[in-house]
């Protein structure tokens, strides 16, 4: 059933199958509904991290919007960067286990990607922002401890800051603190009051 709505107000889609992208959105407290994008996430010969995170938000959101013309949708896509080169989800134990071995004590960026379209009106836009994070010296031990415990296997870069993985890292820099979770939500809202939706009410 669709979610309840403001008079005046656009229907909001969030089109993302993530957990952490929907108990970040939910924190604005706006009525959504989620759609789960089918979209092929494979990088293209030579295309940057960031502009990988770009493209992939842009193509989810304009994917779920063909179903939803009538809506706001959100898309979004996270893709972490190591010596210019892009690490997305490990899936596996082994593989998370490689992803935080080349990382540890490195610094490594999280480029997080937010498009917004409003089929309706012709509005459309995409924002990427970067977060820096350093990893301190990890010991095997540590990383396979953290990995059994955690099981971070659908996060790019192996690692929730949200949670334990908090434990793992030096520093964070970023000037959107939930970017690094997975939605940027200063960036979000931005985008949602442009297209229409106010998050503190005003339509």
């Amino acid at each position: 059933m669709p979610s309840p709505l403001m008079p005046g107000r656009p229907r909001l889609v969030l089109g993302s199958t993530s957990p952490y992208r929907r108990e970040l959105l939910q924190r604005l407290r706006l009525p959504f509904d989620v759609d789960s994008p089918r979209v092929d996430e494979s990088p293209r010969a030579g295309e940057a991290p960031a502009d990988l995170a770009r493209r992939l938000a842009l193509e989810k959101a304009q994917e779920v919007a063909s179903r939803h013309p009538d809506a706001v949708v959100i898309g979004a896509d996270q893709v972490a960067e190591l010596d210019g080169q892009a690490i997305g989800k490990p899936g596996t134990f082994d593989r998370a286990v490689a992803q935080l071995q080349a990382m540890q004590g490195r610094r490594v960026v999280f480029h997080t990607a937010v498009a917004v379209l409003r089929p309706a009106t012709g509005f459309e836009q995409v924002v990427v922002a970067p977060v820096q994070v350093q990893f301190r010296p990890l010991r095997d031990a540590e990383i396979e401890r953290y990995l059994q415990l955690e099981q971070p296997y659908d996060c790019a870069g192996s690692a929730k800051c949200e949670a334990l993985g908090i434990s793992l890292l030096e520093a964070i820099e970023s000037d959107d603190p939930t970017a690094l979770i997975g939605l940027p939500l200063m960036r979000t809202c931005a985008l949602l009051r442009l297209a229409g939706i106010d998050p503190l009410g005003a339509v």
